[in-house]
Protein backbone atom coordinates (compact mmCIF):
# COMPACT_ATOMS: atom_id res chain seq x y z
CA UNK A 1 0.00 0.00 0.00
CA UNK A 2 1.51 3.38 -0.99
CA UNK A 3 2.05 5.96 1.76
CA UNK A 4 -0.65 8.59 2.13
CA UNK A 5 0.11 11.95 0.57
CA UNK A 6 1.12 14.54 3.10
CA UNK A 7 -1.24 17.52 3.31
CA UNK A 8 0.88 20.65 3.37
CA UNK A 9 0.30 23.82 5.33
CA UNK A 10 0.05 25.69 2.00
CA UNK A 11 -2.67 23.39 0.65
CA UNK A 12 -4.64 23.78 3.88
CA UNK A 13 -4.38 27.57 3.63
CA UNK A 14 -5.33 27.52 -0.05
CA UNK A 15 -8.36 25.35 0.70
CA UNK A 16 -9.37 27.57 3.62
CA UNK A 17 -9.17 30.61 1.33
CA UNK A 18 -11.30 28.84 -1.28
CA UNK A 19 -13.93 28.02 1.34
CA UNK A 20 -13.82 31.58 2.66
CA UNK A 21 -14.28 33.00 -0.84
CA UNK A 22 -17.22 30.71 -1.54
CA UNK A 23 -19.05 30.62 1.80
CA UNK A 24 -17.66 33.37 4.03
CA UNK A 25 -15.77 33.43 7.31
CA UNK A 26 -18.44 31.55 9.26
CA UNK A 27 -17.78 28.46 7.09
CA UNK A 28 -14.13 28.21 8.14
CA UNK A 29 -14.01 25.10 10.29
CA UNK A 30 -11.77 22.05 10.46
CA UNK A 31 -14.47 19.62 9.30
CA UNK A 32 -15.26 21.51 6.08
CA UNK A 33 -11.60 22.12 5.29
CA UNK A 34 -10.81 18.43 5.84
CA UNK A 35 -13.74 17.40 3.65
CA UNK A 36 -12.53 19.67 0.85
CA UNK A 37 -9.03 18.18 1.19
CA UNK A 38 -10.51 14.66 1.38
CA UNK A 39 -8.70 13.89 4.60
CA UNK A 40 -9.33 13.78 8.32
CA UNK A 41 -8.88 16.86 10.52
CA UNK A 42 -5.56 15.42 11.75
CA UNK A 43 -3.39 17.07 9.04
CA UNK A 44 -4.97 20.44 9.85
CA UNK A 45 -4.04 20.19 13.51
CA UNK A 46 -0.61 18.80 12.65
CA UNK A 47 0.08 22.02 10.74
CA UNK A 48 -1.81 24.45 12.98
CA UNK A 49 -2.03 24.33 16.78
CA UNK A 50 -5.65 25.50 16.72
CA UNK A 51 -8.39 26.82 14.46
CA UNK A 52 -7.52 30.29 15.73
CA UNK A 53 -3.96 29.86 14.45
CA UNK A 54 -5.33 28.72 11.08
CA UNK A 55 -7.72 31.68 10.94
CA UNK A 56 -4.85 34.04 11.77
CA UNK A 57 -2.84 32.52 8.91
CA UNK A 58 -5.85 32.95 6.58
CA UNK A 59 -6.04 36.65 7.53
CA UNK A 60 -2.31 37.01 6.81
CA UNK A 61 -2.75 35.36 3.40
CA UNK A 62 -5.72 37.61 2.62
CA UNK A 63 -3.57 40.62 3.55
CA UNK A 64 -0.84 39.45 1.15
CA UNK A 65 -3.40 39.15 -1.65
CA UNK A 66 -4.67 42.66 -0.88
CA UNK A 67 -1.12 44.05 -0.86
CA UNK A 68 -0.55 42.57 -4.33
CA UNK A 69 -3.63 44.46 -5.56
CA UNK A 70 -2.30 47.72 -4.10
CA UNK A 71 1.29 47.37 -5.30
CA UNK A 72 0.24 46.28 -8.77
CA UNK A 73 -2.11 49.26 -9.15
CA UNK A 74 0.37 51.76 -7.77
CA UNK A 75 3.13 50.50 -10.08
CA UNK A 76 0.94 50.23 -13.20
CA UNK A 77 0.91 53.97 -13.90
CA UNK A 78 -2.76 53.84 -14.91
CA UNK A 79 -3.61 56.39 -12.22
CA UNK A 80 -1.59 58.71 -10.01
CA UNK A 81 -0.22 56.69 -7.08
CA UNK A 82 -2.67 57.95 -4.46
CA UNK A 83 -5.70 57.42 -6.68
CA UNK A 84 -4.38 54.01 -7.71
CA UNK A 85 -4.42 52.87 -4.08
CA UNK A 86 -8.09 53.82 -3.75
CA UNK A 87 -9.05 52.24 -7.04
CA UNK A 88 -7.23 49.02 -6.05
CA UNK A 89 -8.96 48.96 -2.66
CA UNK A 90 -12.36 49.10 -4.38
CA UNK A 91 -11.31 46.58 -7.02
CA UNK A 92 -10.22 44.21 -4.24
CA UNK A 93 -13.66 44.67 -2.61
CA UNK A 94 -15.32 43.84 -5.95
CA UNK A 95 -13.17 40.86 -6.91
CA UNK A 96 -12.48 39.40 -3.46
CA UNK A 97 -15.68 40.25 -1.56
CA UNK A 98 -15.20 37.75 1.25
CA UNK A 99 -11.52 38.53 1.72
CA UNK A 100 -12.37 42.24 1.83
CA UNK A 101 -15.05 41.59 4.43
CA UNK A 102 -12.61 39.50 6.46
CA UNK A 103 -9.97 42.23 6.43
CA UNK A 104 -12.02 45.42 6.58
CA UNK A 105 -15.51 44.68 7.84
CA UNK A 106 -14.93 43.03 11.21
CA UNK A 107 -14.07 44.14 14.72
CA UNK A 108 -10.32 44.65 14.96
CA UNK A 109 -10.10 46.24 18.43
CA UNK A 110 -7.98 43.43 19.89
CA UNK A 111 -5.53 43.32 16.98
CA UNK A 112 -2.13 44.88 16.49
CA UNK A 113 -2.77 47.53 13.85
CA UNK A 114 0.80 48.84 13.61
CA UNK A 115 1.04 47.61 10.00
CA UNK A 116 -2.13 49.54 9.10
CA UNK A 117 -0.79 52.62 10.87
CA UNK A 118 2.47 52.37 8.91
CA UNK A 119 0.48 52.20 5.64
CA UNK A 120 -1.59 55.20 6.81
CA UNK A 121 1.62 57.19 7.40
CA UNK A 122 2.96 56.19 3.97
CA UNK A 123 -0.24 57.41 2.32
CA UNK A 124 -0.01 60.72 4.19
CA UNK A 125 3.44 61.20 2.66
CA UNK A 126 1.99 60.46 -0.79
CA UNK A 127 -0.77 63.03 -0.19
CA UNK A 128 1.86 65.59 0.81
CA UNK A 129 3.87 64.87 -2.34
CA UNK A 130 0.84 65.12 -4.61
CA UNK A 131 -0.78 68.15 -2.99
CA UNK A 132 1.97 70.12 -1.28
CA UNK A 133 -0.13 70.23 1.92
CA UNK A 134 1.52 70.32 5.31
CA UNK A 135 1.29 67.11 7.34
CA UNK A 136 -1.57 68.21 9.60
CA UNK A 137 -3.87 68.82 6.62
CA UNK A 138 -2.57 65.81 4.70
CA UNK A 139 -3.62 63.58 7.63
CA UNK A 140 -7.17 64.91 7.59
CA UNK A 141 -7.20 64.77 3.78
CA UNK A 142 -6.25 61.10 3.81
CA UNK A 143 -8.68 60.22 6.59
CA UNK A 144 -11.57 61.83 4.71
CA UNK A 145 -10.57 60.27 1.39
CA UNK A 146 -10.12 56.84 2.93
CA UNK A 147 -13.57 57.02 4.60
CA UNK A 148 -15.07 57.94 1.20
CA UNK A 149 -13.25 55.14 -0.63
CA UNK A 150 -14.04 52.63 2.12
CA UNK A 151 -17.72 53.50 1.81
CA UNK A 152 -17.68 52.71 -1.91
CA UNK A 153 -15.72 49.51 -1.27
CA UNK A 154 -18.08 48.38 1.52
CA UNK A 155 -21.11 48.99 -0.68
CA UNK A 156 -19.40 47.03 -3.46
CA UNK A 157 -18.37 44.12 -1.19
CA UNK A 158 -21.93 43.76 0.12
CA UNK A 159 -23.54 44.11 -3.31
CA UNK A 160 -25.42 47.18 -2.09
CA UNK A 161 -24.16 49.14 -5.08
CA UNK A 162 -21.93 48.20 -7.98
CA UNK A 163 -20.59 51.28 -9.70
CA UNK A 164 -18.73 51.24 -12.99
CA UNK A 165 -14.95 51.74 -12.70
CA UNK A 166 -15.14 54.96 -14.75
CA UNK A 167 -17.74 56.41 -12.38
CA UNK A 168 -15.62 55.44 -9.38
CA UNK A 169 -12.59 57.07 -11.01
CA UNK A 170 -14.51 60.32 -11.50
CA UNK A 171 -15.84 60.21 -7.93
CA UNK A 172 -12.37 59.71 -6.45
CA UNK A 173 -10.96 62.52 -8.61
CA UNK A 174 -13.78 64.84 -7.52
CA UNK A 175 -13.19 63.96 -3.88
CA UNK A 176 -9.43 64.52 -4.27
CA UNK A 177 -9.81 67.86 -6.06
CA UNK A 178 -12.48 69.11 -3.65
CA UNK A 179 -10.45 68.23 -0.57
CA UNK A 180 -7.27 69.62 -2.11
CA UNK A 181 -8.95 72.96 -2.75
CA UNK A 182 -10.51 72.94 0.72
CA UNK A 183 -7.20 72.33 2.50
CA UNK A 184 -5.26 74.71 0.28
CA UNK A 185 -7.71 77.44 1.31
CA UNK A 186 -7.29 76.46 4.98
CA UNK A 187 -3.50 76.74 4.66
CA UNK A 188 -3.83 80.20 3.16
CA UNK A 189 -6.08 81.40 5.99
CA UNK A 190 -4.06 82.70 8.94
Amino acid sequence: MPPKAKISRESILETALDILREKGESALNARDIAAALQCSTQPIFSNFASMQELKTAVVEEAEKIYQRYIHSAMESGQYPVYKASGMAYIRFAREEKMLFRLLYMRNRDAEDLSHANQHFDEMISVVQEQTGLKREFAQLFHLETWAFVHGIAAMTATDFMNLDEEVISVMISDCFQGLKKHYEEKEETP
